[in-house]
């Protein structure tokens, strides 16, 4: 009697440990989804028509709406690795919500809040100057060689 009962409850323990796993999987899934549709894009626009172009477009936004999905669904079922410690901005600092286009003086983007590991958070990864810079419960990529906002994820961080 005990046995059935053991089952049960390691059973119960293992379920919500293999969820998140099926959640990551779907999101790199989708990301891979993202890529091929990209693809397609460029070789509609190469060799097709409008019709196809147009076609091209639609399929790639969706694949692009259902990894953001995706990853949502992660972020939500892995709350612990978005939750980090206050905080803590250069002297004189006050938050205010930014935007694309806005200029970071160097001390918003110096190597103490740039994320070193984008891809622990499934940020994509960067290329050249830009960087991954925690602002406030924000991430922002910034070019550091000019200090421009390239894009903004709000309320990234718990």
């Amino acid at each position: 009697m005990r046995t059935p009962i053991i089952l049960g409850l390691m059973a119960a323990v293992a379920v919500p440990s293999i969820a998140p796993a099926q959640s990551l999987r779907e999101a790199r899934e989708s990301q891979r989804d993202v890529r091929e549709e990209r693809r397609d894009l460029r070789e509609a626009q190469a060799y097709g028509d409008r019709r196809d172009v147009r076609e091209a477009r639609r399929d790639l936004r969706d694949a692009r709406q259902e990894a953001r999905s995706d990853w949502r669904d992660y972020r939500r079922s892995n709350r612990d690795v978005y939750r980090r410690p206050a905080y803590v901005g250069p002297r004189g600092y006050a938050y205010r919500p930014v935007g694309v286009g806005y200029r970071f003086q160097p001390h918003y983007y110096s190597s103490r809040y740039v994320i070193s590991d984008p891809y622990r958070y499934r940020l994509p990864r960067t290329t050249g100057y830009n960087r991954w810079v925690r602002y406030g419960n924000d991430v922002v990529l910034v070019n550091i060689r000019t200090g421009r906002v390239i894009e903004v994820h709000n309320s990234f961080f718990w």
